[in-house]
């Protein structure tokens, strides 16, 4: 995984559970990679994967068997969707609406290049 330097590790590394969540690839109560695994598999510190899974156990979207590792919440997927939606509509879309605006692009184009792209 390439990180960029606009957020801190770990919450990229918890985004990107939170988008495997969101493609499927977890389900609700399906175990997911252990601290360690995840680590290795993205190339980080696995106190940097501790701090994601942390953060995404305190969100309630994973949840830990003593023992057993971790688990996605069920209920998760509906609940970062939420999440996600909200922060599009609040942060995303005025951003990307001001950068219309300053280009001098109309709703016009963005619509056509949605179609194209869902062909």
């Amino acid at each position: 995984m390439t990180f960029n330097s606009d957020k801190p590790i770990f919450l990229q590394m918890a985004d990107r559970l939170s988008d495997e969540i969101l493609a499927g690839a977890y389900k609700d109560d399906d175990r997911i990679p252990s601290v360690r695994e995840y680590a290795v598999l993205l190339g980080v510190n696995t106190n940097t994967a501790v701090k994601a899974y942390e953060q995404l156990s305190r969100a309630n979207i994973i949840y830990n068997k003593r023992g057993l590792g971790y688990y996605v919440t069920p209920g998760a997927r509906e609940q970062i969707l939420k999440e996600r939606r909200v922060e599009f509509l609040e942060k995303t879309l005025p951003e990307l609406f001001r950068q219309m605006q300053l280009l001098g692009l109309g709703i016009e184009s963005i619509v056509g290049k949605w179609q194209h792209l869902n062909r």
